[in-house]
């Protein structure tokens, strides 16, 4: 498989606003993707989502990606909501933690290190994963993230109106409201700057 230099992340023909990548872990952008609406809709979709999330090289066939892979990754990114938002608010929710203790146990995409064009060592998978693989992927991360008691204390759910998205919050200082300034960050702004002209126009 072609390789992936760490860090990146694969550019894909999808507009930003549809697939997101920016709630700081993997199994959080999983959750994004029900928000505000479905986003993982064909074989395509997913396809794109798992390239921009880094679980498999751009460009990467997956012929074995077929429309029976859309409801067991829907399946997950439901429970790891659930438990998320139930970890938030003290609340138990040991359906979505047996099942995702469950996908979590198959063995995830195996990494391997290949020389690029330059030399230089990157990543790669050793063979083209399966849909188990890649649901263990994002289940062992959101068993990693709720057993970690630093990131568990850095979840917070989004302060826009009527989002139910959760992120990591690592800015400085812990000050980051929205699950992405661009959307639910802009919204904001546009709606006070609205009330102050009302406002304004009252007086």
């Amino acid at each position: 498989m072609a390789a992936v230099p760490p860090g990146s992340r694969p550019s894909i023909p999808v507009p930003h606003h549809e697939l997101r990548f920016d709630a700081g872990r993997l199994c959080l952008d999983l959750v994004a993707t029900a928000h505000p609406d479905e986003r993982l809709t064909s074989p395509d979709r997913l396809r794109a989502w798992l390239a921009g999330a880094g679980l498999v090289p751009e460009g990467a066939a997956l012929p074995s990606c077929v429309p029976a892979w859309l409801p067991a990754f829907r399946e997950l990114r439901g429970h790891v909501g659930r438990l998320v938002r139930g970890e938030l608010a003290g609340r138990p929710t040991p359906g979505s933690l047996e099942r995702i203790n469950l996908l979590a146990r198959a063995a995830p995409p195996a990494p391997c290190a290949v020389r690029s064009g330059d030399g230089s060592l990157v990543r790669s998978l050793q063979t083209e994963p399966g849909c188990a693989a890649l649901l263990a992927a994002v289940a062992r991360d959101a068993v990693d993230l709720l057993t970690d008691p630093a990131a568990r204390g850095a979840l917070r759910q989004c302060a826009g109106d009527n989002c139910p998205l959760i992120y990591l919050d690592t800015s400085r200082g812990r000050r980051r409201r929205w699950c992405s300034s661009e959307v639910c960050g802009n919204r904001e702004r546009v709606a006070r700057h609205r009330r102050r002209a009302a406002a304004l126009s009252r007086a």
